[in-house]
């Protein structure tokens, strides 16, 4: 049917039988996402994962074993195309760090509302970063940065840090891709930062763009 919404399907990973239950009921009451299984530990999702498939798996950070990061880039191996939301009581920076550093998309507090959490899983679902506003991340030191970044190269770095491709942001901005490529790379000479992983965070942390 024209306008329907896709189904997303979510992995939860949590020790806790009563937070992933309170998740699902959360998670299920939505008609565009379905919960299609449940682990207690790292390894058990990387076991999960490989046999689900699913879109998103929703973590936590500190499980029992094998950690939230090392599960995630576990899983990641195995399926690149799925993303991984850490869903943690901790605000550490070093936690938020190794996770995003491990290739999650995104990382929100338990203390998220239900909307939130949803709304997080459907932004990572489609490609796009998400850090709980919550979340205060340190700037780059300003040794490390060479020069202001022009009004093309924010615009640019805006449009990576929402997922944009290089092919998406050059039709947005009516230029060609290997312009864009250009973009890129002069940020990250600018910033002294070295992926677009990185890049996405430092937006994040400067409040470039609203995300969830």
């Amino acid at each position: 049917m024209a306008g329907t919404r896709r189904v997303i399907t979510v992995l939860l990973v949590d020790d806790h039988g009563l937070v992933r239950r309170a998740l699902k009921r959360t998670l299920q009451d939505a008609a565009d996402l379905r919960v299609v299984g449940e682990a207690g530990d790292g390894a058990e999702a990387v076991k999960a994962a490989r046999r689900l498939r699913p879109n998103v798996v929703v973590m936590d950070f500190a499980l029992p074993g094998m950690m939230g990061g090392a599960a995630t880039q576990r899983i990641l191996e195995i399926l690149p195309e799925t993303a991984v939301l850490i869903l943690s009581m901790h605000e550490e920076r070093s936690y938020v760090r190794a996770a995003l550093d491990a290739g999650a998309r995104g990382y929100l507090l338990k203390s998220a509302t239900d909307m939130e959490l949803g709304e997080a899983v459907r932004q990572v679902a489609a490609g796009r970063h998400v850090l709980d506003s919550r979340i205060v991340l340190p700037e780059p030191p300003l040794d490390d940065i060479t020069r202001p970044l022009t009004a093309r190269e924010m615009e640019v770095l805006r449009l990576i840090a929402r997922g944009k491709s290089n092919k998406q942001i050059a039709v947005e901005l009516g230029i060609r891709a290997n312009t864009v490529g250009v973009h890129r790379n002069n940020i990250m000479g600018a910033l002294a930062i070295r992926n677009c992983a990185k890049l996405t965070l430092y937006a994040i942390g400067r409040g470039f763009v609203e995300i969830a």
